[in-house]
């Protein structure tokens, strides 16, 4: 995809202050779309940012409603929200359950709720949600973050279903180690952070991390028109990592 494919186009960015998120606001920016960013945080890099708890049904449907309202419906959304709280099994309480798929699952499917039906009456559009390749893979001290991708991949398949009739798709992309602020912040809970990352890296057979832009590319052609013939596919970005787990 190159030039302003995306011209006339208002896409939702959520996560957008940083991150994954700030880079596929950046990314669909220079391909001519008009990028609502959805945060906690301001965003930058977009044309209108909202403050928004995703864990409000009322806040998201008040945002969507408002982005509609300044920049016309949107007819991408793209999903890059989400926590990723360390315990396993037996260390993980209750409540970092429930927050945990709150954030991750129950948000997209709010997006969803509110952001769809104006999607359909305008003829279509794409949606593209963030997993991850632990949804796949046994990750014993992710153990409701991986969960909640899991769920998240079960969703986006049901979703590109019940939605394709009304033309619009649903796919969901599946990062490995992505070095942004999230994945730092889990080298420094080790006792010797610049050996975790070095252990992390080696786990990608092309020998590096990815990086935002890595995922935000993926995520740009998902959500235009190159694409047009896909939906429920679930779409590694992993640097060979699912390949052969290391």
């Amino acid at each position: 995809m190159s030039g302003k494919a995306l011209a006339g186009r208002v896409a939702i960015v959520t996560g957008a202050a940083s991150g994954i998120g700030l880079a596929v606001a950046r990314r669909l920016r220079e391909e001519g779309a008009a990028v609502t960013g959805m945060d906690l945080k301001p965003s930058g890099d977009v044309a209108l940012s909202l403050e928004v708890d995703l864990r409000d049904d009322s806040a998201v449907r008040q945002a969507v409603e408002a982005s509609a309202l300044v920049q016309g419906v949107a007819t991408i959304l793209v999903h890059c929200a989400g926590i990723s709280p360390p315990g396993s099994i037996l260390e993980s309480d209750d409540a970092l359950y429930r927050e945990t798929y709150d954030v991750n699952v129950l948000s997209a499917v709010r997006l969803l709720r509110h952001a769809i039906p104006a999607m359909r009456d305008a003829g279509g559009g794409s949606v593209v949600l963030t997993s991850s390749i632990n949804a796949r893979f046994a990750t014993p001290t992710l153990a409701a973050y991986a969960a909640s991708k899991a769920a998240l991949e079960s969703l986006t398949r049901t979703a590109a279903l019940e939605f394709a009739p009304w033309q619009v798709r649903v796919n969901a992309i599946a990062p490995a180690s992505i070095d942004t602020p999230l994945l730092q912040g889990s080298f420094e809970r080790d006792a010797d952070p610049q050996a975790a990352r070095l252990r992390n890296i080696a786990r990608h057979p092309l020998g590096r991390l990815g990086t935002a832009e890595d995922v935000a590319n993926l995520a740009v052609f998902l959500a235009g028109e190159e694409s047009a013939w896909l939906t429920g596919g679930l779409f590694p970005v992993d640097g060979g990592a699912s390949v052969t787990r290391r």
